[in-house]
């Protein structure tokens, strides 16, 4: 049985990896289009909507990076719900507001905290732009961001774009890994744009047509993962979501592992409800949801049961079995290893090992690697200087997957779900 589920591993591992670079083989990265040209054709307005929670520490950077983009004035209005927060957030917002009084900026505030989708919502119903544009209070975005992204709604079929986003500040090992992964991440989620597959509209700077937004009925004000819902949704009516990577927002990670198992749990736990829920079950394995339905959706389950078996059989058959059975043996002659490691080197032999493995390992790893290379080259970061980060990438985040993974089929057998 365990023999059969490595087995299985190594072949998924293998045939995820090998189909994505397939699809960029066959496909390869269609070239983004041009900036905006301001002095030409007709210039449209966007809302941008803010929903904040206690962020007086992160809120006046976020809104002061939309001060600096590249775009007419007065088409940008900036809109922050504050969603009942106990701090300055609001006060501190008002203070900006009287600094720029030439800026089209505007301040909601919730008596309570109804959460995210609700503050959302709130800003969609007195948005006056034609793109309705989410910005997480913790992010920032790039000068360029709009003149990149609005050519792409020249396509009528073209509802949701999304920029490239990457950390901040990386200071602690989880914020250097979650660098890493960010990457990854979203080279992964160009190449399935170009299946249409992408299946998460990310908090940060997502910009969407305003009216199919609210022709869908606005976002889910009781899910775990508005973001994700909304893709869900607009996928299921067939509606196009583009992924760039020449333009990006920069967001600001989680610092420790506690923070980071708290944001993933909720992440990935909101995924899976959503994905199993009756509104979307019914896509999976549907041929009206292409490479979405047979591929990704289907994937969201095996990677998370893979990464469940993979700490099962690494950790406990592979680590903690043996660990105990050779600490037990060497009680018998007091913990003297000298030697056990004489006696093992002496007789150790290359032809001895058991080479199945290695080769299956070394092949995925190498294939990972290249997409690893690849990822660094599409979104402009340096390989080299980013090889402290790929190792603790490497070496950790598979387990710390694996641990949150399990957190979240505990959660689900003692029926702890949070809200958002």
């Amino acid at each position: 049985m365990i023999k059969a589920l490595i087995v299985i591993i190594y072949f998924v591992s293998l045939f995820f990896i090998t189909f994505w670079l397939l699809v960029l083989a066959e496909k390869g990265i269609v070239k983004e289009k041009s900036s905006l040209n301001i002095k030409k054709g007709k210039i449209e307005k966007v809302s941008i909507c803010i929903p904040a929670w206690n962020e007086e520490k992160t809120i006046i950077e976020t809104i002061k990076s939309l001060l600096k983009l590249d775009y007419p004035r007065n088409k940008i209005e900036i809109i922050i719900v504050d969603d009942g927060s106990t701090d300055r957030t609001s006060e501190k917002v008002r203070e900006l507001i009287k600094k720029y009084p030439n800026r089209i900026i505007k301040l909601i505030q919730h008596k309570k905290n109804q959460g995210k989708g609700a503050a959302m919502n709130t800003g969609l119903k007195i948005a006056t732009g034609k793109f309705f544009i989410s910005l997480d209070a913790d992010s920032i975005i790039n000068p360029n961001a709009l003149k990149k992204i609005i050519p792409y709604f020249d396509d009528i079929e073209v509802t949701a774009v999304l920029p490239l986003i990457k950390i901040q500040h990386k200071k602690t090992i989880m914020q250097k890994i979650q660098h890493c992964e960010y990457l990854i991440n979203f080279f992964y989620k160009k190449l399935m744009y170009l299946l249409n597959c992408v299946h998460v509209t990310p908090g940060p700077f997502s910009v969407y047509r305003k009216n199919i937004i609210k022709k869908l009925g606005g976002f889910d004000e009781n899910n775990l993962v508005e973001d994700l819902e909304m893709a869900f949704r607009l996928q299921k009516h067939h509606y196009k979501i583009i992924q760039l990577l020449g333009t990006y927002a920069l967001t600001k990670a989680p610092a420790t592992l506690v923070q980071f198992y708290k944001q993933r749990n909720r992440w990935y736990k909101g995924s899976l409800i959503n994905l199993l829920s009756r509104k979307y079950r019914g896509m999976m394995f549907n041929h009206k949801y292409g490479d979405l339905g047979f591929f990704q959706f289907p994937m969201i389950i095996i990677s998370a049961t893979l990464s469940i078996a993979i700490f099962i059989i690494i950790f406990g058959i592979y680590i903690i079995k043996p660990l105990m059975i050779n600490i037990h043996n060497l009680s018998y002659i007091n913990f003297d290893i000298i030697p056990l490691i004489k006696s093992f080197v002496q007789n150790f032999a290359f032809r001895d090992l058991n080479l199945i493995p290695v080769f299956y390992g070394t092949t995925i790893f190498s294939f990972a690697l290249v997409f690893l290379g690849l990822a660094h080259h599409y979104t402009k970061e340096n390989l080299i200087k980013n090889a402290k980060s790929i190792l603790l990438y490497f070496i950790l985040y598979p387990f710390i997957l694996s641990i949150i993974w399990i957190g979240i089929i505990f959660d689900f057998v003692t029926g702890r779900i949070q809200k958002w």
